[in-house]
């Protein structure tokens, strides 16, 4: 049983285009090639994506990633090995999204915007939107943090055209960001590491310092709580965790 490119990236809700380039680097060489030469995928191809995306989501780098499974590959490294260290890897990543009460952005970003502003001014600089309604649950969650302190301190001579700047400088990152996602730009792709590096930069820059480690954890933020899903969402469908993605990507990109 083979599988085409279109059907496999169905499977694995990656790109087609990603899946090429994972070809053409030599991470996932398919096993097989049809009579007009297009690229066929065996069960143990489909395997070999599964580790593939299994430490794409750890943040690892594509290198690093096919010395590993090369590694067992070749017997260098037995199934038990593989298992463990995955294992521990997953062990590890548990134990940092338990510790996400250091994880701000969009809480701070969004939920104390405009404290200042008159009704009318919020609506002219967020919509619909009510910053103040999740202001008890900021403070409550993250009010202890150098970060609560640093963005309320930042934020605090923000005027009304300050804060229409900034939104719009975000959502200019956004849909830059979803524009690459829309063209089929893999989310570990130089272009959209850059644009995670630019959200972060913002972050620090307008808010509080926002190191890769913290934004790693805003990204999965972006993902695990519903309302800043769906603040990516209606931007662009999957582009919370595109965003989630480069940003893990740039951070292991900074980290090697």
């Amino acid at each position: 049983m083979s599988y085409s490119v279109g059907q496999v990236a169905g499977f694995a809700n990656v790109t087609v285009r990603t899946l090429h380039h994972y070809d053409d680097i030599g991470l996932l060489v398919p096993s097989e090639r049809s009579h007009a030469g297009h690229r066929r995928y065996s069960d143990a191809d489909l395997d070999r994506l599964q580790q593939i995306l299994f430490y794409r989501e750890l943040g690892f780098p594509l290198e690093e990633i096919a010395t590993l499974l090369d590694e067992q590959a070749d017997g260098r490294a037995d199934p038990r090995t593989h298992l463990r260290r995955q294992h521990a890897l997953l062990t590890a990543r548990i134990e940092k999204l338990q510790k996400m009460v250091a994880a701000v952005e969009h809480a701070l970003e969004a939920h104390n915007m405009g404290i200042n502003l008159t009704p009318q001014e919020k609506f002219e600089v967020f919509g619909d939107f009510d910053p103040d309604q999740y202001e008890d649950e900021v403070r409550e969650r993250w009010g202890d943090t150098d970060a609560y302190r640093q963005s309320r301190q930042r934020t605090a001579s923000y005027t009304k055209e300050d804060w229409k700047r900034l939104t719009e400088e975000l959502n200019g990152i956004h849909r830059r960001m979803a524009d690459l996602m829309a063209s089929g730009v893999p989310a570990d792709s130089e272009e959209a590491m850059d644009a995670a590096e630019e959200h972060r930069q913002f972050i620090t820059r307008s808010y509080y310092d926002c190191g890769h480690e913290m934004h790693t954890c805003l990204g999965e933020m972006y993902v695990t709580d519903e309302r800043f899903t769906r603040t990516y969402e209606k931007v662009r469908p999957g582009l919370a965790v595109y965003m989630r993605d480069a940003i893990v990507a740039n951070a292991a990109r900074h980290a090697s």
